[in-house]
């Protein structure tokens, strides 16, 4: 940490060398709050520097049905059930839900 060269005007704002060496009059908040944040996730406190994550987008990513194996998995079950019949709607004629087990 010593051998890093860190620049403190930033957080002081601009020194009039006409006055005394004490503390300048306006503090920069803002880098003051980013330095703060930079030393806490460089200390572990937090996980990351919220300024260091690039802001959200606005656009929605596309989905493709085609591509995504979940969606294939549904689908084929889907396909299984209706050719044995298993998602006809209950009826009087029909009065029980389908079964798993084999008729005997």
């Amino acid at each position: 940490m010593a051998s890093e060269d860190v620049n403190t005007e930033a957080a002081e704002g601009q020194r009039d060398r006409r006055f005394h060496g004490g503390a300048p009059a306006h503090l920069d908040d803002d880098e003051l709050a980013r330095r703060a944040d930079e030393e806490r996730a460089d200390a572990g406190v937090t996980d990351y520097n919220p300024g260091d994550v690039p802001a959200a987008t606005d656009d929605p990513v596309p989905f493709d049905p085609q591509a995504d194996n979940d969606e294939q998995d549904i689908e084929s079950v889907t396909a299984r059930q209706e050719a044995e019949g298993e998602t006809t709607p209950l009826s009087a004629d029909n009065p029980f839900p389908p079964t798993r087990y084999a008729e005997s």
